[in-house]
């Protein structure tokens, strides 16, 4: 139940993280515009000791501040310096920016509530940073850290705030009830230091329960914005922090003892109050203080030595923290996140030598080995090696930022391999367990294994191949280690050295477009256009291998432009999913089937389907019997998106509602290949799937003849012959065109489209009439039933193709379905574009000449 409150506080913070921010602040000016307040003398007037005490200062006390001073200083250090070794700058600042506000909150409360003057401030300081503790704020901020979407970023905190949650509140209140045992101790001085120890409490707690969530919140959010929606914030090796703070849980038991110890604590506050109050004894500031006072004046010049030399040591000593921190840390820092390769930090300004033979270390090798293209043992099932380790991806970005040569070793001076390389690649390798706990280990994790340990994981089974990406702290390097892997096992042990990898965003990959991820294929992109389209003018991209496809393509935009463009239309907009039920007998599949074509039937499944999407609405359904099995052909549309998955989705769950209707029927498959996707069709190419289209242009003869090369007549008579008659005679099922599949997979390839949906989408059927005065224009159209694209979701995610939706306009917000449709459009006309000048090409007899000149011409080379 309190988990659960806790974990819904989170929520509603997280989700309104500006409302929460000023509320804060709010609450905060509040604080400074209140008066002075007094409460009971059992705690020394809070409005009056502050000032008698720093009004004059005794060199026993300064003592005592100097070295309190100095403590907080060396904590609030070492604090900062364990965050630095979990590699992430953003933990840094959310913690820095806890601090500073909650410095912020308790300074205001002191002030106010101590006379309204910085006279307590001085010493409250202090105590305060010496009780902050930035762990439970980096938990929570590790839970945030950990997603992968804003909306991740919010569920993660309150479920951080559930776990962190009841256990912060017990705890502070645990030591509020402990610290203010002290100001009923009598001595005021230490009443005075305890009432700032439960300010300090207090004001933590504050902040971590309202400012501090609703602040990470609005950081990562604005962040995530700045990058264009990429997440630059999210850091793989916090991915397990929620199972892991889970298990971190603390005992029941000592739970059960602190809340027993905070009741009895407030039985003992109670009972103190109430007797002071009857027996009526008031303590001030005067007596053993006065006393003191009136002493110390006989010690002023002391007093005055005393304060300078406090201050001198105070500062003396954060200025050589901060030094040490700001200049020094940072190598520190990056030789522990680089524990995995054998370097070591080497001044900025001088490169690292290679270590050829005295730096390199060999491990015990196995009877048999097998060495990768880069150098690396691999170690496989029957064969054991780890020999010569290069430095992991996270090395290069470490070492890139101070100017040193990644892949290349570091050594000392004397060319000696540093201690901390030395203290990991000892002549013996760290065994399985050991390098599980490693990666277990939150502060830790797989940043500190070498690729050869991952790979010794893997082939063990305790990582999964496919889940590298995912638990090594950046998925450039579950890639490399993957390829180390998979050289060895093929005949050519340098297949992959042409095969990019680096400096991809495989964040956006990862669950969305491939899985065992080994790089990234670069194919080259050409534009045709100007394309003349409905007035509005397009630059095509075309990703493709094949010589002349863009040339061709690009004077048929050409020829199209300079007839005055062309016109497209949507025909109709829909995707199909077609699963497969059985019924017991033919008789009750005709039954269903009758009721699946009646208004009542429709209605039922209509219902269903429609539940499971904004956009997916159900518009009819085709239903086909074959003994005992119905097909079910789903129409509807899908916005933007090409559809496959909400269909399948919403099918799924109407198929769940109508065996509710006839619990006879048995689902044998969501597809039964009477949708149907990437294979030939008459029922797609007779009733269309997707976006159906149609495009048509009247080309001048002059333009024929002067662009194209060729007549109207002999178009028109090739058109009959190849595209009509000659794809009749092949049994062709929308197959009636030049090579209008050249195009779509061009265009799909770059678009971020399915590239096997080329089969269903290149259904087309190429007409030519001579039209105009004399028969000598070209009419031109092309009809293409079944073109099956999106422009969200799959691979239109991966910046690379989103920049080719943004070159044609149909990546901006817009009206639902009208940037998919647009994009039919666009495929269809250059389809349209495509064809007129592959048929003038073959009209004119120029086709062979073309091809031996765009693909069998010499590379270009480079003359002066």
């Amino acid at each position: 139940m309190l988990a659960r409150l806790f974990r819904l506080h989170g929520l509603l913070v997280a989700s309104h993280p500006w409302e929460v921010i000023v509320g804060t602040l709010a609450v905060t000016v509040c604080l400074m515009s209140m008066n002075s307040m007094a409460t009971s003398s059992q705690i020394c007037r809070w409005g009056e000791c502050p000032k008698v005490e720093e009004e004059k200062v005794y060199s026993s006390d300064m003592i005592i501040l100097t070295v309190t001073r100095c403590m907080a200083i060396v904590y609030i250090y070492f604090q900062f310096k364990n965050l630095r070794q979990l590699g992430s700058k953003y933990i840094l600042g959310i913690a820095g920016l806890f601090t500073v506000f909650s410095s912020f909150v308790f300074s205001t409360v002191v002030i106010h509530f101590f006379g309204r003057e910085l006279t307590g401030l001085n010493e409250a300081l202090p105590f305060f940073l010496l009780l902050i503790d930035l762990s439970k704020a980096c938990a929570l901020a590790k839970f945030a850290l950990s997603s992968n979407s804003q909306e991740e970023v919010r569920e993660n905190i309150s479920k951080g705030m559930a776990i962190l949650g009841p256990t912060f509140t017990l705890d502070a209140l645990v030591e509020c009830l402990v610290i203010g045992i002290g100001t009923m101790s009598g001595v005021p001085q230490l009443e005075i230091m305890c009432c700032f120890g439960c300010m300090s409490v207090l004001a933590n707690y504050f902040v971590f329960m309202t400012f501090f969530p609703a602040c990470v919140s609005l950081v990562l959010e604005l962040s995530r914005e700045s990058r264009e929606g990429r997440p630059i914030w999210q850091l793989s090796h916090f991915a397990r922090v929620l199972a892991e703070e889970e298990d971190n849980k603390p005992n029941p038991v000592t739970q059960r003892v602190k809340i027993i110890m905070s009741l009895g604590l407030a039985l003992v506050h109670a009972h103190t109050r109430l007797t002071a109050e009857h027996s009526g004894q008031n303590r001030t500031a005067e007596g053993p203080i006065a006393k003191r006072l009136d002493s110390a004046g006989t010690v002023y010049p002391l007093k005055l030595t005393s304060i300078d030399l406090e201050q001198v040591i105070t500062l003396g000593l954060a200025l050589l923290l901060a030094v040490k921190y700001v200049f020094f840390e940072q190598a520190e820092t990056e030789s522990s996140l680089s524990l995995m390769s054998p370097i070591m930090s080497s001044p900025p300004n001088q490169k690292p030598r290679v270590a050829k033979y005295c730096c390199r270390r060999k491990l015990p090798a196995p009877k048999l080995q097998q060495k990768t293209s880069n150098g690396v043992m691999a170690t496989w099932p029957g064969s054991c090696a780890i020999a010569e380790l290069k430095p992991p991806p996270e090395a290069d970005v470490a070492f890139r930022e101070n100017g040193v040569a990644p892949n290349e070793p570091s050594v000392s001076c004397c060319g000696e391999p540093s201690a901390e390389a030395s203290s990991v690649y000892t002549s013996e390798p760290r065994t399985l367990d050991e390098c599980m706990a490693i990666l277990s280990d939150p502060q830790r994790g797989a940043r500190l294994l070498t690729n050869a340990e991952v790979m010794n994981l893997v082939t063990a089974c305790k990582i999964l191949d496919y889940k590298l990406e995912a638990l090594l702290e950046t998925p450039e390097r579950g890639v490399a280690i993957r390829r180390e892997m998979l050289t060895s096992k093929l005949p050519v042990p340098n297949a992959m050295a042409s095969l990019p990898y680096k400096n991809y965003d495989y964040a956006k990959v990862m669950g969305s477009c491939c899985e065992n991820v080994i790089g990234y294929m670069p194919v080259p992109v050409g534009v045709a256009g100007p394309l003349l389209l409905n007035d509005e003018q397009f630059y095509v991209p075309m990703a493709t291998t094949e010589g002349t496809l863009v040339a061709s393509t690009n004077r048929g935009c050409k020829a199209i432009s300079l007839s005055g463009g062309c016109s497209s239309r949507i025909l109709a907009d829909g995707m199909t999913r077609g699963p497969v039920v059985r019924l017991p007998s033919a008789c009750r599949a005709a039954e269903v089937k009758v009721w699946l074509e009646t208004p009542d039937g429709f209605s039922v499944v209509k219902e269903a389907f429609d539940q499971t999407s904004r956009f997916a609405r159900l518009e009819k359904l085709l239903v086909s019997i074959a003994g005992r099995n119905l097909y079910i052909r789903f129409h509807s549309q899908t916005g933007d998106a090409m559809g496959m998955n909400m269909l399948s989705k919403g099918t799924e769950h109407a198929l769940h509602r109508l065996q509710q209707h006839h619990p006879d029927m048995e689902v044998l498959s969501v597809s039964g290949n009477f949708c149907i996707d990437k294979k030939p069709a008459a029922v797609n190419w007779i009733l269309g799937r997707g976006k159906s289209a149609v495009c048509e242009a009247t080309i001048p003869a002059k333009v024929v003849r002067e662009v194209l090369k060729t007549s109207t007549a002999a178009l028109v008579d090739l058109n009959i012959n190849k595209n009509l008659v000659g794809s009749a005679m092949a049994g062709s099922i929308g197959g009636f065109n030049a090579h209008a599949a050249n195009t779509v997979a061009a265009i799909y390839i770059a678009c971020g489209q399915d590239p096997a949906q080329t089969v269903g989408s290149s259904n087309c059927i190429t007409q030519m009439e001579a039209t105009g005065p004399g028969g000598a224009d070209l009419y031109i159209s092309c009809t293409m039933p079944s073109i099956e694209v999106g422009t969200v979701g799959g691979g239109t995610i991966l910046p690379p193709q989103q920049a080719c939706l943004q070159m044609l306009g149909v990546s901006s917000p817009n009206e639902s379905g009208e940037n998919g449709r647009q994009l039919a459009r666009v495929v269809c006309a250059s389809v349209l574009a495509g064809e007129l000048s592959l048929m003038a090409a073959l009209a004119a007899g120029h086709l062979v000449k073309s091809h031996m000149t765009h693909n069998r011409g010499s590379p270009l080379t480079s003359t002066i």
